[in-house]
């Protein structure tokens, strides 16, 4: 990251947006829980801090086109907020620390497809597993020498991941670390297969068919499961708001709409590319910046960065309800280094 690179940072989704900023609500891990008439928790329309990458298909984006922040994490959260009545604060993060933040109580949640491991365990609380899971070789299509992870251990192949993830353990520990080539992020491993500088992936099976439907006629998917997992929200250890979360995806279990969310972005019809998505605020036009919906930052450390705000402030004078996704403030922030 440059010294200081300039972004567009988008405040709250609230419940009840005000034009001027006001009073901010109670955090959630400091509220009284208590149960609403629907049967699950009420938070009191606290506000839910969720440290998100908004670079990791199909879970979180920013849709360039309309400047919306979009994914499973989003449509699974506000929905939960509906529930149990709380402001989701989505919170930007690197993948790379964002565990560590977790642990260290900078974020109250992180969503991000995290795997369930006994390692990150030890430092960090998790939900109920909300998606079962495997690891597969993904190649670009018309490869028809690699078909499983045999064929990786036995040829001269390079595979490409995205490291500090349980794919690049996997790959390291299957193949040997000179096989593997470690990314910032799974886009470019993607690319690197697609363009031919890796041969094969070992990625999420979840969001292996999101790049299949990303990249038509571009990758797929060989060999059967190399691994089982389940991924899972992450809390700070001892965290009473992982009960919440598993109330509430227990609810949208049995109503059908996790279900729903899940064909909506974990099939082969998902069809968003990382060429679709904004990483930063001049990828997005001037007139989608003024109405942009994009996660707040506030005054909350990202990759241990020190944040200060920019001259610039507008307010928008906005006063919708929460479900319409109205947004209170913008800011431009400079992130330094």
């Amino acid at each position: 990251m440059k010294n200081k690179k300039s972004l567009l940072l988008i405040f709250v989704l609230a419940l009840v947006a005000t034009a001027c900023g006001g009073g901010s609500a109670t955090p959630c891990d400091e509220v009284e829980i208590t149960t609403g008439e629907n049967g699950l928790p009420d938070l009191d329309g606290c506000e839910f801090t969720f440290a998100v990458e908004n670079a990791y298909l199909p879970f979180n984006y920013i849709d360039a086109a309309d400047g919306e922040a979009k994914g499973w994490d989003y449509d699974v959260f506000n929905h939960m907020a509906e529930l149990m009545n709380f402001v989701p604060v989505y919170v930007p993060a690197a993948w790379d620390g964002m565990i560590q933040a977790v642990s260290d109580g900078q974020f109250m949640i992180a969503g991000d497809g995290i795997t369930i491991t006994a390692e990150r365990d030890e430092i960090i609380d998790f939900s109920n597993g909300y998606i079962n899971l495997a690891q597969r070789v993904l190649v670009a299509v018309g490869n028809d020498d690699i078909t499983s992870i045999e064929d990786l251990k036995s040829g001269d192949y390079t595979v490409a991941t995205q490291k500090g993830t349980t794919n690049y353990e996997f790959a390291v520990s299957e193949l040997g670390e000179d096989k593997v080539q470690a990314f910032d992020d799974f886009n470019f491993a993607i690319q690197a297969v697609i363009s031919g500088d890796a041969d094969a992936s070992i990625i999420d099976e979840t969001a292996g068919l999101g790049y299949m439907g990303a990249n038509k006629d571009q990758v797929k998917l060989v060999g059967g499961d190399l691994t089982s997992e389940q991924l899972g929200f992450a809390f700070p250890n001892g965290s009473a708001l992982v009960d919440v979360v598993n109330q509430g995806l227990a609810a949208m279990k049995d109503s059908g709409k996790l279900a729903e969310i899940n064909a909506k972005f974990f099939s082969p019809d998902f069809s968003v590319t990382y060429d679709d998505i904004a990483e930063c605020d001049e990828n997005i036009p001037e007139d989608i910046k003024r109405n942009a919906i994009k996660p707040f930052l506030g005054n909350y450390a990202v990759e241990k960065k020190m944040v200060k705000e920019d001259n610039y402030h507008a307010n928008v004078d906005a006063h919708r309800q929460w479900s319409d996704l109205a947004i209170s403030q913008i800011r431009f922030m400079d992130v330094i280094s």
